[in-house]
């Protein structure tokens, strides 16, 4: 298996090909091509991601079948099911590297926000079960001035919302925790640009060298 910079470089690649429309030959799928993954699948990053339609990992990270394991749910959270997905990942198969996979103007950040400035009490609770899971970290920001630039306290809100995802990946699971401190994980943050394509890695990156 690669390492944690290896992997992150290989995404970051990736993400250069994406936006300049230039695809890997190497990842694009054929209708022959699953059968080379029937025997077992070694992935090299976990992807923690937004169920946004307009950001799907595999594409805007140019990788092909069996390169990435993504999970995907409303506003990148951390729920126990997300953290069990990580866990079986991480050992399982090694994986070397999550990345909490956030985007710019995201619906469930968002819709925490509206709600914050127009409670309402007709929500579905499955849907107020995601709000309520972003409410605790963008709560402050709102109660800020960024509440008079609505742009802004977005920007901050989105990014708030991806640290805190990671920050519960690494402290919220033991399992987690031990292949962290035993320098056999690495979790980053990443915001993907829905205006220009582009993933920056902005959270826990590694220190080369």
């Amino acid at each position: 298996m690669i390492s944690p910079l290896e992997a992150l470089e290989r995404l970051a690649d990736g993400n250069r090909r994406f936006v300049s429309d230039v695809r890997d030959h190497k990842t694009t799928v054929g209708g022959t091509q699953f059968r080379d993954q029937t025997a077992g699948q070694e992935p090299f990053a976990i992807i923690l991601g937004c169920s946004d339609s307009r950001v799907p990992a595999e594409i805007v990270f140019d990788q092909g079948l069996g390169d990435l394991f993504v999970i995907r749910v409303a506003g990148n959270i951390v729920a126990p099911s997300q953290v069990g997905s990580v866990e079986f990942a991480a050992e399982r198969f090694g994986t070397p590297l999550v990345v909490v996979l956030g985007h710019s103007e995201c619906g469930a950040v968002l819709a925490t926000l509206e709600e914050l400035e127009r409670p309402t009490e007709s929500r579905s609770p499955n849907l107020a079960s995601i709000v309520d899971r972003i409410r605790p970290t963008v709560e402050s920001l709102f109660d800020s001035d960024l509440r008079n630039n609505a742009e802004d306290l977005v920007k901050h809100a989105v990014r708030a919302n991806i640290r805190a995802s990671v920050n519960q990946l690494r402290h919220g699971s033991r399992l987690l925790e031990n292949l962290i401190q035993n320098n056999r994980l690495v979790v980053v943050g990443a915001e993907y640009s829905l205006d220009t394509g582009v993933v920056e890695f902005f959270e826990g990156m590694p220190a080369i060298g």
